[in-house]
């Protein structure tokens, strides 16, 4: 109480609403928000979850298309505490996933503050504590800001709070369809154009595939080396493979393993037009966070032609695109599969823990946790195990605290019971 009277000398401090959180406050409720809570809850500590849009997971809900499935296996999907339903596949669609997520925040009873976008988050060196301030609308018309205090803050915005518009000469000009892989719902829309996909990572090769197999004409732009791995080997997912082999191998060794695997059951791709980076895929997964391409089918519409290769774009000009090259090529539409970003730096205004691009300073494992109650989660480049590992260790190191001042007050409530019966 001591501490959030500090805050009343501040000119802005009446000119908000002001809401004192009693615990964390989760920034996001994707699910890293959500295992986060959920393992709070474990700990028997207070939360209050902030997320933007009116639902969870809103980027599984609102900006994936139509046919996605989880990559990998579910076990290295699910999130702490709960698995996901033995009836499900071993790849669960979109559709599952959600039904998952939602069924994971009924179990563990988190309820977030839904349509409350912060606006901005900083450490209060005064006080000791974060303000948190956001505008909040609670539907078409009301909309109010509001300052939230609490203790410990945890960002679980992600890896991908905002889609990448990549800046090509003459692609604000181009006459047809332009939308980005989080509008992309199905290639129904698409059937009989010509459309070029810029992109060629798991999101840009399944929307080549969904576009053939909706009679679409798809071009995909591939201007880096890619590593492109079969889902399975032999009916074993790769990534597990990968898994069991780090535990008795080195990377490289694995590495080399996996490679040798996929041109058995992939054969040379470099034919194809995708040629592989020099270092390995497990490498090049820790050093630099490029996930490779788990292929579902796409090389296949590759080699039969039906999905065309094409190098780096130069411009676009009308409805007509050149590539670097010198070659061009008529379309109807793009599907820009360029990724996505973090927002953090647009609303955090902290310059220790975070980098400019908005992803921990430190690698993993290391990445978690910062100074004065800062905790990041979903930031590993790892996926959901990833996440999963982090939320686990945020609730422990948090809980702990909160155990320790619980039990404190505890014996000094006991202490001076004592002193007045003793006085009585």
């Amino acid at each position: 109480m001591e501490n959030l009277l500090r805050l009343v000398d501040h000119e802005d401090f009446f000119s908000r609403r002001c809401i004192w959180v009693n615990g964390p406050i989760i920034i996001g409720a994707g699910p890293s928000g959500l295992a986060t809570a959920a393992c709070l809850r474990e700990q028997g500590v207070p939360f209050m979850v902030l997320e933007r849009a009116d639902c969870i997971a809103s980027l599984w809900q609102k900006r994936t298309y139509d046919r996605l499935k989880l990559h990998l296996p579910k076990q290295f999907c699910q999130l702490p505490k709960l698995p996901f339903p033995e009836d499900f596949p071993e790849y669960p669609t979109k559709k599952q996933f959600i039904e998952y997520l939602e069924s994971y925040a009924k179990h563990f009873e988190i309820n977030p503050q839904f349509n409350e976008c912060v606006q901005s988050a900083r450490y209060d060196e005064t006080s000791g504590l974060w303000r948190v301030k956001t505008v909040s609308s609670s539907g078409a018309a009301a909309r109010g800001e509001i300052e939230y205090i609490c203790r410990w803050l945890v960002v679980a915005t992600g890896e991908n709070a905002e889609c990448v518009m990549p800046d090509i000469e003459g692609l604000s000009e181009f006459k047809g369809d332009v939308i980005h892989a989080c509008d992309y719902k199905s290639g129904e829309s698409f059937r009989g154009k010509k459309v070029l996909v810029v992109g060629c990572g798991n999101s840009g090769m399944e929307l080549s595939l969904d576009l053939c197999n909706h009679h679409a004409s798809p071009s995909m732009v591939v201007r880096s080396s890619v590593h492109v791995l079969p889902r399975e080997v032999f009916g074993i997912s790769t990534f597990e493979l990968a898994v069991m082999l780090l535990q008795w191998l080195p990377l490289w060794l694995v590495d080399k393993i996996l490679l040798i695997l996929a041109w058995f059951v992939l054969g040379n791709i470099e034919k194809l037009g995708l040629k592989r980076p020099s270092m390995g895929p497990l490498e090049l997964k820790n050093t630099k966070g490029k996930t490779p391409v788990l292929d579902i089918g796409a090389l296949e519409k590759i080699r039969s032609g039906d999905i065309e290769v094409v190098p780096g774009i130069k411009r676009f000009n009308n409805g007509e695109v050149e590539f670097v090259n010198g070659e061009k090529l008529d379309i109807d539409a793009i599907v820009l599969a360029t990724g996505y970003r973090s927002n953090v730096p647009s609303w955090l205004q902290e310059g220790e823990f975070f980098s400019k691009n908005g992803y921990p300073k430190m690698p993993f494992p290391h990445s978690w946790k910062g100074n004065a109650g800062l905790y990041a989660v979903g930031f590993t480049k790892r996926g959901l195990s990833g996440a999963s590992s982090d939320a686990v260790k945020i609730a422990q190191d948090i809980g702990q605290v909160w155990k320790n001042e619980t039990k404190q007050k505890k014996q000094r409530t006991t202490a001076c019971h004592r002193r007045c019966i003793s006085q009585f």
